[in-house]
């Protein structure tokens, strides 16, 4: 698929692995320029810290003279029931996975608007529409990075900013397939297709909402989850 995204300047937070990765090569197969944050990219990018974000926005902005898309898609899992769970282990989520969107595109979005316009596409999940069991840190940011994405559609649209969210179901990621092969067998079989997602099908939707083909979708959330939830 063509989708017209050639020389188009993007940066993926969370680049390395698993969706990240995916959506990076899916970008630079349609000829755009992909820029990975990560912590473990070179230079680091911690997406909490506020002045290492902004520092290096300014850098993409330097060499490539705008940015077009930032994809919000950095985030870590440590799950526990609510009883167990304790402030460090709650903060920790929070800070990456709301906080660390709210950072980067506060950054990025500036430069969006000097440019006339721009796409913001935020990472979140099933679980933040229907909750999951031990995952109250984890279901709250991604429920969070709605609301993020309903706001903001709102806020920058008449800067042609158009900002949307991508919620996956079960997918096949580095870190589910390390799962006990009994909980992958419960995933697939509440998935309606028998199978999980491959990170390359989540890429493929982001991709397509980053590109033209998506100009009046705003403030969406589109579910990608095999028909799990339907």
């Amino acid at each position: 698929m063509d989708l017209n995204l050639n020389g188009k300047v993007v940066i993926v937070t969370g680049g390395a692995a698993g969706i990240g990765r995916a959506t990076v090569t899916r970008f630079e197969h349609e000829g755009a320029r992909v820029i990975a944050w990560d912590v473990t990219s070179d230079p680091k990018i911690d997406v909490t810290n506020k002045e290492q974000v902004e520092a290096a926005a300014n850098d993409v902005v330097a060499k490539y003279g705008r940015i077009d898309v930032l994809v919000n898609n950095a985030g870590i899992v440590r799950d526990s029931r609510l009883v167990k769970m304790d402030d460090a282990t709650f903060d920790s989520v929070i800070a990456v996975n709301l906080k660390g969107v709210f950072v980067c595109t506060r950054a990025v979005v500036p430069h969006m608007i000097g440019a006339g316009g721009g796409v913001i596409l935020n990472a979140s999940s099933i679980v933040g529409l229907y909750g999951n069991f031990g995952q109250t840190n984890y279901a709250a940011t991604k429920a969070g990075v709605i609301s993020f994405t309903q706001t903001w559609a709102r806020e920058l649209g008449k800067h042609n900013i158009r900002v949307n969210a991508v919620a996956p179901g079960f997918i096949a990621t580095e870190m589910v397939k390390s799962m006990p092969d009994k909980v992958l067998a419960g995933m697939r079989e509440h998935t309606p297709l028998g199978r999980m997602g491959q990170p390359p099908e989540i890429a493929g939707t982001i991709a397509f909402l980053a590109s033209d083909d998506a100009s009046y979708i705003n403030g969406a959330t589109i579910v990608v989850d095999g028909g799990m939830i339907a």
